[in-house]
């Protein structure tokens, strides 16, 4: 009787496995850029605090936008558990800010990366339409270690001047998506510059390949934008922040984390957006 029973429970367990849902820790964080004039907000101030919040945290991938290569260094160290992928826009190699998609190097393998340029050469450096500096986009794929499962990431900055420059990139962005990820699993994290009224947004979010973790959630927690300016007292519903998600994923939690030090400084201008998704664990 007690055989039945074993083989059973067996059974049923080899049945379930292939729709047990995994869980895995997203987030966006723009860092602001190592601007010298910040004094009271420097860099190296701002550091421990920013990369004390990310391993509280403990996001499994964080795509990062204004990283310059010292605060890529920097974040490195401080951050050991972790690898990153990405290039410096001014040049493909080191120069200008990068948009470093972070991992847990133990929890993940890196299967493919790249980055290309949000304009009509996307290949090469370069200033797309009526931007006012270049951008990227930088993207992994990306294998669980623990349970095969392969998805995409994508990390991006959207130009802050160019009207046609966003809305040609978000074109762009969803172009390449399909043609790297297909019908596959894919993130799309970045700061875009505008908040969830713009037309660029709506590109993104009602292009029927991704969508907004925020309109998707169970649990959304959201007490602020997430444009800051070092500032706790600025209060707005605007988001220009966002992590866009194909239907692989389904969220459980959204934030909008308002973290602060010293008895109210922000580790950025920007506040970081978190989120907890579920997959089904392939076969």
């Amino acid at each position: 009787m007690f055989k039945k029973v074993f083989l059973a429970v067996l059974l049923l367990s080899a049945l379930a496995g292939p729709l047990t849902a995994q869980t895995l820790k997203l987030a966006t964080y723009n860092i602001r850029y190592d601007n010298k004039q910040d004094t009271a907000n420097a860099w190296l101030r701002r550091l421990p605090h920013l990369a004390g919040l990310i391993k509280f945290q403990d996001f499994d991938l964080l795509g990062t936008q204004e990283v310059l290569r010292n605060q890529l260094l920097d974040l490195a160290g401080a951050l050991p558990g972790y690898a990153h992928v990405g290039v410096g826009r001014d040049d493909g190699k080191e120069a200008g800010e990068y948009a470093p998609i972070f991992y847990k190097k133990a929890k993940f393998e890196l299967l493919k990366q790249g980055t290309f340029w949000l304009s009509p050469t996307p290949a090469v450096p370069s200033k797309g339409w009526d931007a006012a500096l270049p951008r990227i986009c930088t993207w992994g794929q990306f294998r669980d270690r623990s349970t095969g499962f392969v998805f995409y990431f994508f990390n991006t900055h959207f130009d802050h001047i160019g009207v046609v420059a966003r809305r040609e990139s978000a074109k762009l962005i969803l172009a390449k998506v399909q043609a790297l990820a297909g019908t596959g699993a894919a993130v799309l994290s970045g700061d875009f510059n505008v908040d969830q009224r713009n037309e660029s947004y709506d590109l993104v979010n009602a292009s029927g390949r991704l969508k907004d973790a925020y309109a998707t959630a169970a649990l959304v927690y959201a007490p602020s934008g997430t444009f800051n300016d070092f500032d706790t007292k600025t209060k707005s519903d605007a988001r220009i922040d966002h992590i866009f998600l194909s239907p692989a994923f389904t969220v459980a939690r959204y934030g909008i984390l308002t973290d602060t030090y010293g008895g109210g400084k922000t580790p950025s201008d920007h506040y970081p957006v978190a989120i907890e998704v579920r997959y089904a664990r392939p076969k």
